[in-house]
């Protein structure tokens, strides 16, 4: 049921594409149902086994089910590979749960989510939850709040951080819709976010989960144009032998030592001149979004406005805008311009 083909999408495609990397990690959290519970400062641990349904077993789903497993949690996966699913389709899905159900949509934003909680309107009951864990827009969790209630189903969006590092690390999780249904899937986000008291927030209303998510993923933009752009210095300077070796160092004691810093030092370990990477860096979509309401809200985000045209650029081999500012300086200034073929 969940192979739905439309025009403009095709459901197996997007599973090969949520399904780069499934891995299972030896370092996660006792099994024998133990959870961690964060709604004080200290956490605690008590026995609360609970159901979720996972739709799309991707390199996120099928990690989030790898981890909540190892907490003790009981996981009914779907997805149309057969390797992956515990069900034939989402019906079968529905089935293997006991009611009140719980079900969580990890899919491609847009018209993939959009559909999968279309398809299971009709198959939950009153007292069900949908969360939709994906990148979706925040705009889009109003309507798809509203078309399960009119069924007396729940919604939450979920923004969900942590990538292929989740099963070993957990899950951030930024949670958005009513205080009831949020207090109801603890056993669940406490499964699969870092133990201790940080790493979970009910940011607000249903849609405040995905616009926190957002905003995080468009500061991520910001920190990491700052590190790539001091990255492309460090190697211009004629004074810098080892650029490697700087960001390693500041990976302890420096006021720039963070987690992407580590990130981007491994990767210079690996390839320490990069040079087996092409300078092309695409867009998720939530960097455009974080700039989009800044405009609406009137707020200045210079920073990450500035990292997303840095992508932009990224993807031209020949920028027509410099072209123009060349051909301006020749007109008002008979200032030389280079052919394309001096360029080469």
């Amino acid at each position: 049921m969940w192979a739905i083909r439309t025009r403009s999408f095709d459901w197996r495609g997007g599973c090969r594409w949520l399904r780069n990397r499934v891995f299972a990690s030896p370092e996660l959290p006792a099994t024998n149902s133990t959870v961690f519970t964060t709604r004080d400062s200290t956490p605690t641990f008590e026995e609360r086994p609970m159901q979720l349904g996972i739709i799309g077993l991707g390199k996120m789903g099928g990690n989030m089910r790898t981890r909540l497993r190892a907490a003790g949690q009981e996981v009914v996966g779907y997805d149309t590979d057969v390797s992956l699913s515990d069900a034939k389709d989402l019906t079968d899905l529905v089935s293997q749960l006991a009611a009140p159900r719980a079900v969580w949509v990890m899919v491609p934003s847009g018209e993939p989510t959009r559909q999968t909680i279309q398809a299971l309107a009709p198959l939950l009951s009153e007292g069900d939850i949908v969360i939709d864990g994906g990148n979706s827009r925040f705009t889009d969790d109003q309507a798809h709040a509203d078309l399960l209630a009119e069924s007396g189903i729940g919604y939450l969006d979920v923004g969900v951080s942590g990538g292929v590092w989740g099963p070993e690390n957990g899950y951030a999780l930024m949670v958005g819709g009513d205080k009831e249904h949020v207090e109801r899937l603890m056993p669940i986000f406490d499964a699969l976010k870092p133990p201790g008291e940080f790493g979970f927030v009910h940011a607000g209303r249903v849609g405040a989960g995905h616009y926190a998510k957002m905003v995080h993923n468009g500061i991520e933009y910001g920190l990491m144009q700052a590190y790539a752009e001091g990255y492309e210095l460090l190697a211009a300077s004629e004074y810098v032998d080892d650029v490697p070796a700087v960001f390693k160092s500041w990976r302890e004691g420096t006021v720039v030592r963070s987690w992407l810093l580590d990130l981007l030092d491994r990767a210079l370990d690996e390839d320490p001149e990069l040079a087996g990477i092409a300078g092309y860096a695409p867009d998720s979509g939530e960097g455009r979004w974080t700039v989009e309401e800044s405009i609406r809200l009137a707020v200045p985000t210079p920073a990450i406005a500035a990292s997303l045209y840095a992508r932009f650029a990224s993807r031209q081999d020949d920028s027509p805008t410099m072209k123009a500012v060349a051909a301006l300086r020749n007109q008002f200034g008979g200032h030389a311009v280079k052919s394309k073929d001096e360029s080469q």
